[in-house]
């Protein structure tokens, strides 16, 4: 190690301040219904009802939006994502479930409207439920409230990181990008029961083409 190195902290401890991090998440104090109900109630209404689910998000928020997908449509619901080549039009019936984060995207805003003025009903995923774009683009809000590029305060100011404390800490949004992958998680785990779903079941819808 040369003199001007800072020791680095153990992968296992990183590992347990990250998922500390991560799960205060779902401790934290909201106003809200809580994200994993909503999501459940709502997907499973659209499971009911016969109508599709489409999600979409941007960046990173993309990226977790996409893994939900995937398990919805092991579960058997017909899930397609926002912008691929084979997802059919929205219509009345339907579902959209959206992230923003930071409270809004232009572009997630213009996909929120279009899904609207189709007939389906919007559900935003955001990290600042109380902004004028849930207000104006989602029937349902579901609230995790979790750090994103929006709230982002920390600032470099160029000190070395304090062994097991800030060097662990996750930067930008990665926090409500964490929490998104174990809020569906969650969220599945409950739709198995609620669909009556075996993991036998899922496992048969899973591609072959790998």
């Amino acid at each position: 190690m040369s003199g001007g190195d800072t020791p680095s902290s153990a992968p296992a401890d990183d590992a347990s301040a990250i998922c500390a991090q991560i799960a205060s998440v779902f401790s934290a104090p909201s106003a809200h219904p809580a994200a994993r109900s909503v999501l459940v109630s709502e997907l499973a209404a659209a499971a009911s009802r016969g109508g599709r689910v489409f999600v979409h998000g941007v960046g990173r928020e993309g990226l977790m939006m996409r893994a939900l997908c995937m398990r919805l449509a092991h579960l058997g619901l017909p899930a397609h994502c926002v912008g691929d080549v084979t997802a059919p039009p929205a219509s009345p019936g339907d579902l959209l479930v959206a992230s923003a984060g930071p409270g809004a995207f232009s572009t997630v805003d213009a996909i929120c409207g279009v899904a609207r003025g189709a007939g389906a009903r919007v559900l935003l995923l955001t990290a600042q439920p109380e902004g004028d774009f849930p207000r104006r683009q989602a029937d349902a809000v579901a609230h995790l409230p979790a750090q994103t590029m929006a709230d982002d305060q920390d600032e470099d100011d160029g000190a070395a990181p304090v062994q097991g404390s800030s060097q662990a800490k996750l930067p930008m949004g990665s926090l409500y990008e964490g929490a998104m992958f174990v809020l569906f998680e969650m969220v599945v785990l409950e739709l198995t029961r609620v669909l009556g779903q075996s993991p036998a079941q899922m496992r048969a819808r899973h591609t072959n083409l790998e």
